[in-house]
């Protein structure tokens, strides 16, 4: 098998010769846009000799204007692929397609409707205080922020069909809004599962694998109970939300969980190279050699050895 095929058989439920693993980072300013960007991707997928490209996604929703009441959401445009922010990043995934290896498994990053909705104006209020903003003019009067959310999520299923024709083979969303401390089981179901469920479905009819990623900790799994139609993979995590890889197989019947190590802690950003190496085929012989990838619970921090990755990826050959 190589890369692609691997990880098309682990997505199926299928056999694999050995368990695919992916990982990704955030690079830093002057390495995530541009030729540098295009070429950091390259590097660190040729150095980590992993299965999985993740072309990272650092061109955001921008602000379109002042954010202080819900009826300020009007300010929020209508968005297609050739809204500058979208346009560029399709531009760099495909400058990276051109040039990756043909057999790696290659995925493009989304960010979901709930990061998305408040990316515009994160800046100006800060990560908390965004989030809690956001549910207040939910709450204090929903329709005009449904409204710019809508239109959002217009432009994220443009971005989805974009990847889709660009020719990733996957997309990674970042689904966010499932933590206890924002919003009610309630409002997720009526604000938030709407949106995460229409674009999810586009991803698909754009011919692209859904990865659903659950982000933040103090999640509610039981919240995307009815999200199995929509993806193909699952990654949440697991070191962060008390949710195990069986309770997660129950909650999504045939699907491939993803995930085995966690990001910013423990032996991935502690221990040796060994240790890392037997963490690896530890997670194997935990989680299974069917329907599991390897990977992080989310994005590894900006700077880390390469040849440390390339250490999990050694090990899980070494285990077939």
């Amino acid at each position: 098998m190589n890369k692609k095929e691997r990880v098309y058989a682990a997505i199926a439920g299928k056999p694999v010769d050995f368990v695919p693993c992916g990982f990704s980072l955030h690079f830093p300013p002057e390495k995530n846009s541009g030729e540098a960007g295009v070429q950091a991707h390259l590097d660190f997928f040729q150095e980590t000799d992993t299965d999985i490209l993740k072309v990272m996604n650092e061109n955001l929703v921008p602000n379109y204007g002042t954010i202080k009441a819900p009826a300020d959401w009007a300010c929020i445009g209508k968005m297609d692929e050739n809204t500058p922010f979208i346009h560029t990043q399709l531009e760099f995934t495909k400058e990276i397609l051109s040039r990756c290896q043909p057999e790696g498994f290659t995925m493009g990053t989304l960010h979901g409707i709930t990061a998305s909705s408040i990316h515009p104006i994160e800046a100006v209020y800060g990560y908390d205080p965004v989030r809690t903003l956001l549910t207040e003019h939910l709450r204090e009067d929903s329709q005009p922020v449904l409204d710019a959310m809508a239109r959002i999520a217009e432009g994220m299923c443009s971005l989805a069909h974009g990847y889709g024709k660009a020719g990733v083979d996957a997309v990674y969303y970042a689904s966010l809004g499932a933590e206890h401390r924002w919003f009610t089981a309630e409002e997720f179901e009526k604000w938030i599962a709407p949106f995460d469920k229409l674009i999810l479905s586009e991803i698909q009819k754009a011919g692209c694998k859904a990865f659903l990623h659950i982000c933040k900790d103090g999640l509610e799994m039981d919240r995307y109970k009815g999200y199995n139609d929509v993806c193909d993979v699952v990654n949440w995590g697991i070191y962060e939300a008390p949710y195990s890889v069986e309770d997660a197989r129950k909650l999504f019947p045939g699907k491939t969980i993803m995930g085995g190590l966690a990001n910013r802690s423990g032996v991935m950003v502690e221990g040796t190279v060994e240790e890392l190496a037997q963490a690896a085929k530890d997670a194997v012989a935990r989680y299974g050699q069917t329907g599991f990838i390897l990977g992080a619970d989310c994005t590894l921090p900006t700077e880390i050895d390469t040849g440390r990755i390339r250490a999990i990826a050694e090990a899980l050959r070494e285990s077939r």
